[in-house]
């Protein structure tokens, strides 16, 4: 029985926006984690679609943080609201409202925000509205490094710490592949031995992100067992990487093996002990594809332009990596160059034919659900040119294209990253986004203020919330995904990793730090950082950047505007006496 039953109607209309922003919680800041994926053509579309949204749910509700520092505590003075709680409650509801408004304006028009700090604007702007801007943390207390991890500075802070970090992490993660493993002779084996470090890395580091920052489920380490307990988990990850993987993709990628299938993987080391691998048969098409396809080289574009042909459509053509040369270095063993680029692959329909029959029946209507929710042409919509995309085939032109070989050894890597990272923001920025959510129901059911410091959120409140962003995943995620990825710079599976680790390891490293970041802010920075690793400057689409740019810094004012005017009217508005 709710304690405010009068206020039935604000707690409706909290639960239906607050849905709407879970679910643009899935369509803009979940997308953007895995364009790079998606656009390295690491991961298709619908496995990506599939793979986010088992690990932000199981994230959510398996190591969710159920005790919340909801995000109304660290910004507005809460006991000012004591003697009427239900103002909080209204108040929440706008900023829920201006939240959810915004965000899907934002992925309409394709701007990768941070969904935290548009909930973030909107609690801003209804506590100015209701008890004034003096009641508002702009700046944290208590000294150290706490006066900028909590406070509206936080954001400010945010919009350069982490773009600038993760762009340096990126660029020296790539720097490191780019040198030891990508120019060097016969780069595949190379990549075989460095891909199982890679991975014991990868897993020390997601150990660290989880022991830091992994949501309800306190671990009680001491500061002497904190680093054995991570390097264990890495190098045990790793030695299992080392004794399953890397002789499985020895057999795929340089014996090249054609009857190899992914379950024997599971034969480990004993697939060394193969025998010859026999002719494969008229065109087998096998797991080693072309990263680069729809990407022209500078000299075949220059060629391209100079007989007039119009650039910038979907069926672009791209050359395969060339032996050697600069900005086409592959190994010997890769595949020839040729003078004649191979076109982009056609986008296969994952629906099959439409139906015969009306619209209404069965079957039509099932096929265009499908149809709307998994047959996305991702890699080849990021073509499409336009005011913000630029020259897409220039920018393209002016990254280096490496042996398609090595790309695949690290795909698992890239997958790996992605799936790491959107489990551990499933079990961490899922709680900022209901927070208030979850202020709006404790205060209608009990008819007060629950304490500042902690407050308990139940388990379905994360249930409602991770339905709603699976749902946002899959019915609109594919519009942030086409307007990152090579819209930015071109991508590929060794970029990708490197955007995605640097990206992971900025988290890290913030939070460990208490410094305040973004998902969103973190991948664009990396982003940036791995194209200027190409060596020019031009094969970064600076507009894009601008344009992400101007999303973050509308988010926060244009949030609190609708949520502070929203809340004025109501509380201001005449009233019959």
């Amino acid at each position: 029985m709710a304690a405010l039953p009068q206020y039935d109607y604000l707690f409706a209309f909290g639960t239906i926006f607050a849905f709407l922003d879970a679910w643009n919680i899935g369509a803009n800041d979940v997308a953007n984690s895995w364009a790079t994926s998606v656009a390295s053509r690491s991961i298709s579309y619908l496995y990506a679609m599939c793979a986010a949204s088992v690990m932000e749910f199981a994230g959510a509700m398996g190591v969710g943080a159920r005790v919340a520092d909801t995000i109304r505590t660290k910004i507005v003075d809460t006991e000012q609201y004591n003697d009427d709680p239900a103002v909080l409650m209204l108040g929440m509801v706008c900023a829920v409202v201006a939240s959810s408004l915004y965000l899907t304006f934002a992925t309409k028009v394709g701007f990768p925000v941070s969904t935290t700090h548009s909930i973030l604007g909107g609690v801003i702007g209804m506590g100015v509205a209701s008890v004034g801007a003096k009641n508002i943390l702009w700046v944290g207390s208590g000294g150290g490094t706490n006066v900028i991890s909590t406070g509206v500075v936080q954001v400010f802070m945010a919009w350069i710490i982490a773009p600038c970090l993760s762009a340096i992490f990126g660029a020296i993660i790539f720097s490191i592949t780019k040198y030891v493993v990508l120019l060097r002779t016969n780069p595949a084996m190379k990549g075989l031995f460095v891909v199982p470090i890679y991975f014991a890395i990868t897993g020390m580091l997601i150990t660290m992100l989880l022991i830091w920052k992994g949501g309800s489920y306190e671990i009680n380490l001491t500061d002497q067992e904190i680093p054995g307990v991570i390097v264990a988990a890495g190098s045990a990850w790793g030695l299992l990487i080392a004794t399953f993987l890397c002789p499985w993709l020895y057999r795929v990628v340089i014996r090249e093996d054609w009857e190899m299938k992914w379950y024997h993987m599971f034969k480990g080391p004993f697939l060394l002990r193969r025998g010859e691998v026999p002719p494969a048969p008229a065109n087998f098409q096998g797991p080693i594809r072309n990263f680069y396809a729809g990407r022209l080289t500078p000299e075949q574009l220059a060629a391209r332009r100079a007989d007039g042909v119009a650039g910038g459509e979907v069926d672009v053509e791209a050359a395969q990596p060339a032996v050697a040369g600069e900005k086409n270095i592959g190994s010997t063993a890769a595949l020839a160059a040729t003078e004649e680029p191979e076109a982009m692959p056609e986008h296969k329909s994952l629906v099959g034919p439409k139906p015969e029959g009306k619209w209404n029946t069965k079957p039509v209507l099932f096929w265009y659900v499908k149809y709307a929710l998994v047959d996305k042409d991702v890699v080849g919509s990021q073509n499409d040119k336009g005011a913000i995309g630029g020259d897409i085939e220039e920018i393209h032109a002016r990254a280096t294209h490496y042996d398609n070989r090595t790309e695949f050894l690290f795909t698992f890597l890239q997958i790996m990253t992605a799936c790491s990272a959107s489990f551990v923001h499933g079990a961490n920025d899922v709680s900022n986004a209901i927070g208030p959510y979850a202020t709006i129901f404790e205060i209608w059911q009990k008819g007060y203020i629950p304490p500042a410091d902690k407050a308990q959120v139940p388990l379905w409140i994360f249930a409602f919330g991770g339905g709603g962003i699976v749902i946002g995943i899959w019915t609109y995620g594919y519009n942030i995904m086409r307007n990152l990825g090579n819209r930015l710079t071109l991508q590929s599976p060794t970029r990708g990793f490197s955007i995605e680790l640097g990206s992971v390891v900025t988290i890290i490293l913030a939070t460990r730090l208490k410094l305040p970041i973004s998902t969103t802010q973190c991948l664009t920075g990396a982003t940036v950082g791995v194209g200027l690793c190409n060596g020019d400057w031009r094969a970064i689409n600076w507009r894009m950047v601008l344009w992400i740019y101007a999303g973050w810094f509308l988010t926060l004012p244009v949030a609190g505007l609708i949520s502070g005017s929203l809340l004025a009217i109501i509380i201001n508005a005449p009233r019959w006496s």
